[in-house]
């Protein structure tokens, strides 16, 4: 926090700009009922001693004591409205960021710590909203014109106050920045001991396998007396400060309070103006000293807004406009690199009724060309939607990843994106026949994703427990498919569903992907399985010897097939291979360039052809086209 007020919350949160307004007019109020409480009991006090009425300074004094402490308690209550509307809207902005960010952004985050973050870490705003930030309201407003007020009425007073004043300031300031560091010590620790206790838990069960459950547990009591220790740290610098501040507070109006008595026997000032000074001068440093007193309970909100922060300002850019139903995607040399050198760029085009396979070697870029699509990571060349160029296809697309993430509750609200307090029976309170329709649609979805014998009603652990590594990687396909089933969402792109499947039932997957294709959906396979790629309408190969690969492919039948085919590229980078059936009876002729990219040196391929091929040229990536009838792999 650069200053008193982090001016990112006033930035980034509409709520605190909107209370530093409200709180100013309050805090204006509550000082005029400051100085009206020291005018009503001066005047009331002298009025009694000198046998004059006090009536009229008794109904000042209630009446000041009223507003100030109605000002105070809307204040306050102003303060813990904000706080809450700033952590809801802050909450959602990391969740945003977080999940723009996608799992490349979250791998270099710790999971724990920003679960921690979001959670209770966000609480902690409370006090800064709730406590600090009113106080220091009251103080901007209240000091300047208690001052002023007093110089009005005794300009020696004034002059004393305005030169011991700035000394508790100074010992905020020394104390603020040790409270500070030891904060974020404090908050580091407690990062640290939900990490460890989130690895812990997760890896319960297989510590209890090999019987080393117990020896986790001096490792968790060290974490926690890490923490324990810094929180003491941070209390002890707290109670610390708060006694420097009370003592310069003292020590000034005790200055003041000398010199108005030796004024008052000398008579040089009259006792109702010597009362309200002296009433008055006290209120004067109560802000400030009390302002630093309440940073301290502040430090961990601020502390927790640094990280809050951090996250946002790594979040991606905002995505471009929707392309509501989009029924194509196309890739043009659409490339992602990472530090700055390119590994991989690739070509490609999916459409409605046709099934898409991106193949090649592990680490030749797949997986990372699908992060591109979901805008998980920056690219370059153009993604098009329905021709349109786009930023990323996240929301036109529905997505299953390699390595499936289901959350704790029924298998049907799995499938159906809800929550777990989803009845796995499909009934709903309110509206049977809707539950019992979207019961029937994560039926079919299950179905498609040849989950047929996993019951929807099945409640699931954390981490998937409760199914087989194959059940929940056909559960997120399920999840997929259904997004596709029920969204405008017409494009399905799949990142090895198969990989830990065997042969039959990955027959059968791949029977229920066609018959997708068949319904209109575009379906794009991250695959190497011999299985799904024989079933597929077109294959891109991303690796080295693709060109090859297609070469061979093309000349194994020498009979009344056309054939074509490029050499591969030679050196770093690897040409890309295109595969391309035609449907019954007729022919396409589908060219697809790919390419990996291993660094930045000059590459060159040499092309040949043979029969009736075409020659391929110079460069990263080059594209084969071989023609298959329908049917062959």
């Amino acid at each position: 926090m650069a200053g008193p007020i982090d001016r990112r919350l006033l930035t980034r949160a509409r709520p605190a700009r909107t209370f530093l307004v409200l709180g100013a007019l309050i805090g204006l109020a509550q000082t005029l009922g400051i100085v009206g409480t020291a005018a009503g009991a001066a005047l009331a006090i002298a009025a009694l001693v000198g046998g004059a009425p006090a009536a009229s300074a008794l109904a000042l004094l209630v009446a000041s004591v009223l507003v100030r402490t109605a000002a105070t308690w809307a204040l306050e209550g102003a303060g813990a409205r904000a706080a809450s509307a700033v952590k809801s809207q802050l909450r959602a902005a990391v969740l945003t960021a977080v999940s723009a960010a996608g799992p490349d952004g979250m791998a270099r985050r710790d999971r724990a710590r920003v679960t921690t973050l979001v959670g209770r870490g966000l609480d902690a705003l409370d006090g800064y909203f709730g406590s600090y930030l009113p106080q220091f309201l009251l103080t901007v407003i209240a000091v300047p014109v208690l001052l002023g007020v007093l110089a009005l009425a005794d300009p020696e007073t004034a002059i004393i106050v305005a030169c011991t004043l700035p000394v508790i300031p100074v010992f905020m300031v020394l104390v603020g920045l040790a409270t500070h560091a030891t904060q974020q010590r404090q908050w580091a620790a407690l990062g640290t001991l939900a990490s460890g206790f989130l690895e812990l838990v997760e890896g319960l069960s297989t510590l209890t396998l090999f019987g080393r459950q117990h020896r986790q547990e001096q490792r968790i009591a060290n974490v926690t007396e890490h923490y324990r220790a810094r929180t003491m740290a941070v209390l002890r610098v707290t109670f610390v400060s708060g006694f420097v501040l009370e003592i310069a507070g003292t020590l000034s109006v005790a200055i003041v309070a000398v010199t108005i008595g030796v004024r008052l026997v000398e008579g040089s000032v009259p006792l109702a103006l010597g009362l309200f000074v002296l009433l008055l001068t006290p209120e004067v440093y109560v802000p400030i000293r009390q302002v630093g007193a309440r940073f301290h309970a502040s430090a961990d909100g601020v502390a927790v807004a640094d990280e809050v922060f951090a996250i946002l300002d790594d979040a991606p850019a905002p995505r471009g406009p929707r392309a509501a139903g989009a029924r194509s995607l196309e890739l043009d040399q659409l490339s992602v690199g990472y530090d700055g050198v390119e590994v991989v760029r690739v070509s490609l085009r999916v459409t409605a009724g046709r099934i898409t396979a991106l193949a090649g070697p592990s680490g030749a870029g797949k997986s990372t060309v699908v992060a591109a699509l979901l805008g998980f990571r920056p690219h370059g060349g153009r993604l098009l939607l329905d021709g349109v160029e786009a930023t990323d296809a996240r929301h036109a697309i529905a997505w299953a990843p390699q390595r499936p993430a289901l959350v704790a509750g029924s298998v049907a609200s799995n499938v159906a994106m809800r929550g777990p307090d989803v009845s796995p029976a499909g009934v709903s309170p309110a509206d049977g026949s809707l539950a019992d329709a979207e019961l029937a649609t994560v039926r079919r979805a299950l179905h498609l994703a040849a989950a047929d014998l996993i019951d929807p009603a099945l409640v699931l652990g954390e981490e998937s427990a409760g199914l087989s590594g194959g059940q929940a990687q056909r559960v997120a396909l399920a999840r997929a498919i259904h997004r596709a089933l029920t969204t405008d969402a017409r494009l399905l792109v799949l990142d090895e569903p198969t990989s830990a499947l065997d042969a039959a039932t990955e027959a059968e997957l791949v029977g229920r992907l066609r018959e997708l294709a068949d319904q209109g959906i575009g379906v794009l396979v991250v695959s190497h399985r011999d299985a799904v790629l024989a079933a597929a309408d077109t294959v891109v190969t991303l690796g080295a010897g693709a060109g090859a690969r297609a070469g061979a492919a093309a000349g194994a039948d020498a009979g009344a097939r056309d054939r074509a085919a490029a050499g591969a590229g030679a050196g770093a980078g690897a040409g890309a291979g295109v595969r391309a059936r035609a449907g019954a009876g007729e022919r396409d002729s589908v060219a697809a360039g790919a390419g990996v990219r291993a660094g930045a040196g000059a590459r060159a391929g040499a092309a040949a052809g043979t029969a009736a091929g075409v020659g391929g040229g110079a460069g990263a990536g080059a594209a084969s086209v071989v023609p298959l009838r329908r049917g062959e792999s």
